[in-house]
């Protein structure tokens, strides 16, 4: 699989990273062995970039990946984790579940925000015992929406010292909105954005000033949310939208785009999945999967053929603005048997409906 080192860093990620908020039990179980089964199918796969964070499950994200990736040489894969979210223990050990966050997980920790310089050491330190490692390689500032004064005047200062002195090789800031981000790139020496359902098929938030801010300053983007909670797999009744249900609008737009996709053969996934790579910015896409079927189902949808016609049609249609960047016509020859491929979508599809099909940042 394809490699691209981050920003003017060596840190080398794969052209689809494996989002792990799934193995923290996102909205469902998943049994530890699943975990593990899933993080095998995409090592197989040739994905070679993983990113956890201490949110996902209350920790349990970080250490099913930790052990998954156990018995692997630390220096071929990159490992990213985040900061930002403290784990502090219940008293008594707490009690019913963490489902208000999105994890079915107990929930004997609470999160606490703290974006101080001392918050991101004790969360590192943290999570490098979660995940039994003694280092990642790239660490984010995890949704500072609301804490971005205190982000820029102290976690980020704190991350910059630990790059320099090599504990961590890159630094970065990962978001669900593009505006603060945009402001990130600008006003420090970031490596890499993390932009979570601002820049897919669907909307293009991010174009208008991140992606440029980014590309003009060398930084690199990883793009979350390509199929913006699953409403790009499968649009429909009960389809969800950043995390809710989708409004008409939008779900209206989700079915031209489907009846588009469909027009040319492609599943709307497929074409989801590839457009953030049209931007020269976007080294990665990140993309989540609590089993192997949805690993490989992946893998193949990046692989099927996109002819030129389906976005020109996207842009004759007004779905696509004219100035918005396409990925060129991946060859023919790069896709699986068409039969094989169709039983995997049609299996793999039926699930989408009612699991998100990406990680949360």
């Amino acid at each position: 699989m394809r490699t691209t080192a981050l920003g003017g860093t060596a840190v080398p990620v794969s052209e689809l990273a494996l989002g792990c908020a799934a193995l923290g039990n996102l909205f469902h179980p998943v049994t530890d062995e699943a975990a593990h089964a899933t993080v095998d199918a995409a090592w197989n796969a040739g994905i070679r970039t993983f990113d956890t964070a201490p949110h996902y499950g209350l920790g349990l994200s970080e250490r099913r990946l930790g052990a998954a990736l156990r018995d692997r040489p630390r220096d071929t894969y990159t490992l990213s984790t985040k900061v930002g979210r403290l784990l502090v223990p219940h008293p008594g050990g707490g009690a019913g579940d963490d489902l208000a966050h999105g994890f079915a997980v107990p929930a004997t920790h609470r999160r606490v925000w703290d974006f101080s310089a001392d918050g991101v050491l004790r969360s590192l330190e943290a999570s490098l015992e979660r995940l039994g490692v003694d280092r990642v390689d790239v660490v984010l500032l995890h949704d500072p929406d609301d804490h971005a004064e205190q982000a820029l005047r102290e976690a980020y200062p704190a991350l910059e010292r630990l790059r320099a002195e090599g504990v961590i090789a890159a630094i970065g800031v990962g978001m669900n909105q593009s505006a603060l981000p945009a402001r990130f790139v600008r006003e420090t020496d970031i490596d890499v954005v993390m932009l979570a359902g601002r820049y897919t098929l669907l909307e293009q938030d991010g174009l208008s000033e991140m992606l440029p801010e980014a590309a003009a300053r060398g930084r690199s983007v990883v793009i979350g949310g390509v199929f913006n909670s699953g409403l790009l797999t499968a649009p429909g009744p009960g389809a969800r939208y950043d995390y809710a249900p989708a409004p008409q609008p939008v779900l209206d737009r989700a079915m031209r785009l489907l009846a588009v996709c469909e027009r040319h053969g492609v599943p709307l996934r497929a074409a989801a999945l590839r457009f953030p790579f049209g931007h020269p910015a976007v080294a990665s896409v990140l993309t989540g999967a609590r089993s192997p079927l949805e690993v490989r189902d992946t893998v193949e949808q990046l692989r099927r053929p996109i002819p030129d016609a389906l976005w020109d049609e996207l842009r004759a249609e007004g779905l696509l603005d004219p100035g918005v960047p396409v990925p060129a016509a991946t060859p023919a020859g790069g896709a699986a048997a068409e039969g094989a491929l169709m039983k995997v979508a049609l299996r793999v599809a039926s699930r989408y409906t009612s699991h998100v099909c990406h990680s949360p940042l």
